[in-house]
C-alpha cells in the first residue's frame, strides 16, 4: 500500500513539473510572437500623393459655401487632419467620436477637416446627426481624385509646412493612431517604422517576411 502510495506521489509531481515546463515553453513562444507581430497600422496604398512630399494645394467648397484652402504651408504652423467620409459609410461613422476626440488630445497645433462629396442636403443632415458644426466639412470631388481615395474612411496627415505626414484607410481607432504614431516617428507607416526597428535589433522579422 505504501509502495502504491509512494508511486502515485512520484507520477504527479512528474505530472506537475511536466505542465509547468510546457507552460514555461508557451509563456516564452508568446513572448517571441510578441516581438515578431507588428502593430496594426492604417493601410497606406501606392496611389496619389507620397508621404514626405509635398501635399496637393487646393481651395475647395465648404458646405456652409465658403473657400478653405488645403496643402500649402500654414501661417499659424498647425498641422491638418482630414478625415474622408460619407453619410452612407458606417464604419466612418463609427470613428467621428475617436476621430474627434484624438485631434482634440493633439492640442491647437492639429486642425481637423471633414471631405466628402455630393449632394449638400445629405452632408448637412449628416453634420447635425453627429455634431460636426464646429469643423470645416468640405465637399471636392478633385479633392478625393487628388489623393486616389478608393474606399472609405480614408484620413490624411498634412503638416504646417504643407508636406503630407500619413495617410492611409482607417477602419479603427488603432489605424487612426498610427497615422500620429507614424508622423512622430518620421516615416510613412507604422508598417515601415516595424521593419527598420526589426532590421537593427538582431532578429525580430519584419512584416511579411519569413525566417531564414
Amino acid at each position: 500500500m505504501t509502495e502504491a502510495l509512494l508511486v502515485s506521489t512520484i507520477a504527479l509531481w512528474a505530472t506537475v513539473v511536466a505542465l509547468a515546463l510546457v507552460v514555461f515553453a508557451l509563456v516564452r513562444q508568446v513572448g517571441v510572437l510578441h516581438e515578431r507581430v507588428a502593430p496594426v497600422g492604417a493601410l497606406s496604398t501606392a496611389a496619389g500623393p507620397k508621404v514626405g512630399e509635398a501635399a496637393p494645394e487646393l481651395t475647395v467648397r465648404a458646405l456652409d459655401g465658403g473657400a478653405i484652402p488645403l496643402g500649402g504651408r500654414r501661417d499659424d504652423g498647425a498641422s491638418t487632419f482630414l478625415f474622408f467620409v460619407s453619410p452612407t459609410c458606417p464604419v466612418c461613422k463609427s470613428l467621428l467620436p475617436t476621430v474627434k476626440k484624438m485631434v482634440l488630445e493633439e492640442g491647437p497645433h492639429v486642425s481637423l477637416v471633414f471631405a466628402s462629396d455630393g449632394p449638400g442636403n445629405e452632408h448637412e443632415a449628416f453634420v447635425r446627426e453627429h455634431d460636426l458644426e464646429g469643423y470645416p466639412y468640405v465637399l471636392s470631388t478633385e479633392l478625393g481624385l487628388a489623393y486616389q481615395v478608393a474606399k472609405l474612411p480614408y484620413a490624411v496627415l498634412i503638416d504646417g509646412e504643407g508636406l503630407l505626414r500619413a495617410k492611409g484607410l482607417v477602419n479603427t481607432r488603432e489605424h487612426v493612431e498610427s497615422l500620429f504614431t507614424a508622423t512622430e516617428h518620421g516615416v510613412a507607416s507604422i508598417q515601415e517604422y516595424v521593419a527598420k526597428r526589426g532590421s537593427g535589433n538582431g532578429g525580430a522579422v519584419a512584416p511579411g517576411e519569413e525566417g531564414s
